[in-house]
């Protein structure tokens, strides 16, 4: 959305909302550690849905350029800004250095948004004394300084993605997380009507993914909801990335196969759209009623399992099993740049073990022969690989099926080979605007 139409208006809407609000998501994702998404489910009832929009895209474009915000605000603030000044001037730094908004209406927002928060009154003159100032050519050249690949990524990050891939791929993936990714859908019917009802409507902004999917342009389509097919069921949001390990499994129609993990249900609703006998198992019964309205909504259906994986026991073993594990989904950090910022490094040695834990008790379900995809939304090969070797280690009954990327819609460079599988990076398929980083292995059961 532009600035001119965020702010166009003034009568219909209560000044500042929007930057009021992405000051909470801020403050929520920073302060306390929570999901942009979560906390933005909870926003006020009397703000508008274009409010709420921009909101979200403020505050997700603020954690995305972090360290310039920081370095723009260090060149003024003569100590450190407390909790909300620090965030409401991280805002208004991203604002106007990042996005080009009017260095008053950044400055007025920033105010306005302090005030609102708890104890903001006290804070509210210390932002307006350096809110103002930052739009000077000081705050500029800031903004500007080193390389913002490099600025912007978490150390903890950038020592992980190096050891792993080295420095220039790591410069590569982090460059990538700067930019807002596109919007992506996986179709019921790949070939579908609805398919060409959308590259029709959108000629500009859509286009198709070797993947199979759509990728759209979210600041040309509008509204997720107004967009040909939703009501009809013919497609669902989901990153190309994402889709992947569904099809790298790829089971028979009539499969009695597992998604374990499955909620919000992309995955879900791949595999019963492609003819499989889906028995979908999550932890959480609020993600899982996500799930029941995409079945509803698609007309695609599937056996629902609120259930701790480590505690259930299926009926009857499964000839297909899709994990797709918990993990630090940095490699969601395109779409979810607070995946970056909740928390310090994330417990990778816990997630582990949880991976392993998984993968061990899912093995047990799957008959002999059947096939097993083991897939995380992780940059990190302790969560990728690594899961996969130990695995094969102390199983002898597994084998690691090779993976063809070309196979699959994708780049060469995103075989993985020791062992065979795909490992998804955001820095692939640069001309198309990138994906998500992902890891997925096929496990095949000795018959």
């Amino acid at each position: 959305m532009s600035q001119d139409a965020a702010t166009a208006a003034p009568e219909t809407r209560a000044p500042h909302a929007d930057r009021r609000e992405a000051l909470r998501l801020l403050s929520a994702a920073l302060e306390r550690g929570r999901a942009l998404s979560e906390a933005a489910a909870e926003a006020p009832a009397d703000l508008s849905p274009a409010d709420r929009a921009r909101a979200l895209s403020l505050a997700a474009e603020t954690l995305r350029r972090l360290g310039q915000a920081d370095a723009v605000i260090r060149r003024f603030a003569r100590r450190a800004p407390p909790p909300p000044a620090r965030d409401a001037l991280r805002l208004a730094a991203t604002e106007i250095h990042g996005l080009g908004a009017p260095a008053h209406a950044a400055a007025d927002g920033a105010v306005a948004a302090t005030k609102a928060r708890p104890g903001g009154d006290r804070a509210a003159g210390f932002v307006n004394a350096v809110a103002r100032k930052l739009a000077e050519p000081e705050g500029a050249a800031a903004w500007a300084a080193g390389d913002p690949a490099r600025i912007n990524a978490p150390g903890w990050l950038w020592g992980r993605l190096s050891s792993a891939y080295g420095k220039a791929a790591a410069h590569a993936i982090c460059a990538a997380h700067l930019t807002r990714p596109r919007l992506d859908m996986s179709l019921a019917d790949a070939d579908g009507a609805w398919a060409e009802r959308l590259l029709q409507a959108f000629p500009d902004a859509a286009a198709r993914l070797p993947t199979g999917g759509l990728r759209l342009d979210p600041a040309a389509v509008g509204a997720v909801s107004a967009l040909p097919g939703f009501e009809a069921g013919a497609w669902w949001v989901q990153d190309a990335a994402a889709a992947v390990p569904a099809r790298l499994l790829a089971p028979p129609r009539g499969a009695r196969t597992l998604d374990l993990c499955a909620a919000p249900g992309g995955k879900t609703l791949q595999l019963a759209a492609a003819g499989a006998e889906v028995t979908a198992l999550d932890v959480s019964a609020a993600r899982l009623d996500r799930l029941r309205e995409n079945l509803a909504r698609t007309a695609l259906s599937a056996e629902i399992v609120c259930a701790d994986a480590l505690d259930w026991t299926p009926a009857a073993p499964f000839e297909a099993i899709l994990l797709d594990a918990p993990c630090s989904a940095i490699g969601t950090a395109r779409r979810h740049p607070d995946v970056l910022r909740r928390r310090d490094a994330p417990d990778i040695k816990g997630l582990s073990a949880l991976q392993d834990a998984l993968l061990d008790r899912a093995w047990t379900w799957l008959a002999p022969g059947g096939r097993l995809v083991y897939a995380t939304c992780s940059l990190l090969p302790e969560e990728g690989e690594a899961r996969v070797r130990a695995f094969l280690d102390r199983r002898p009954d597994a084998q690691a099926a090779p993976a063809a990327p070309a196979d699959l819609g994708l780049p060469d460079a995103a075989a993985a080979q020791d062992p065979p599988g795909l490992r998804l990076r955001p820095d692939l398929w640069p001309e198309r605007g990138g994906m998500d980083g992902f890891y997925a292995a096929l496990i095949v059961k000795d018959p």
